[in-house]
């Protein structure tokens, strides 16, 4: 199971629809607080809709308590970053590989990044855009990881309701 990490996340929208996403995806959540936010908040619960009470979600009072309950993240982590050099499409997701995005207002602490530059990654941009939303990046890159897992577990046969085509 591929495991979305948010480190100290602040808008409650993004994390609930980061939320439905992984419930879509069979994908864990991780929460490293501070959060900027309460978990039952009613902007939460907007974003995720009922698909909240479906998701996997632990949080962490900080970094080292989620690495200390997750060590297997130690060897498997990537970090999402404007500031890496390697494009996500050319990492090699592991089936159960943790992919950590930092918070809204500041991305992940480069005390973090620097000790694992290898494992950094990004999404291309043009131009002096400073990053996407957060909800944006975390789809994007947990796709990919999916993608090239052959989409484990999901289903790959579409269904258009009553229309046949």
């Amino acid at each position: 199971m591929i495991n979305i990490v948010l480190l100290e996340p602040e808008i409650p929208a993004n994390t609930g629809n980061i939320g439905r996403t992984c419930v879509a995806t069979g994908t864990r959540l991780h929460l490293i607080e501070p959060l900027g936010f309460r978990l039952n908040e009613k902007a939460l619960r907007r974003a995720g809709m009922d698909y909240w009470k479906d998701l996997d979600v632990t949080t962490y009072i900080d970094y080292k308590d989620f690495l200390e309950k997750n060590p297997a993240a130690a060897e498997k982590m990537y970090f999402a970053t404007t500031k890496a050099e390697t494009v996500y499409t050319e990492a090699d997701f592991e089936p159960d590989c943790y992919i950590m995005f930092g918070k809204e207002s500041a991305g992940i602490p480069e005390e973090i990044l620097v000790e694992h530059k290898k494992n950094c990654i990004r999404i291309p941009m043009i131009g002096e855009i400073r990053s996407l939303n957060l909800g944006n990046s975390v789809a994007i890159v947990l796709y990919e990881a999916l993608r090239q897992n052959h989409f484990q577990g999901m289903n790959l046969e579409g269904n258009l309701h009553h229309l046949s085509w």
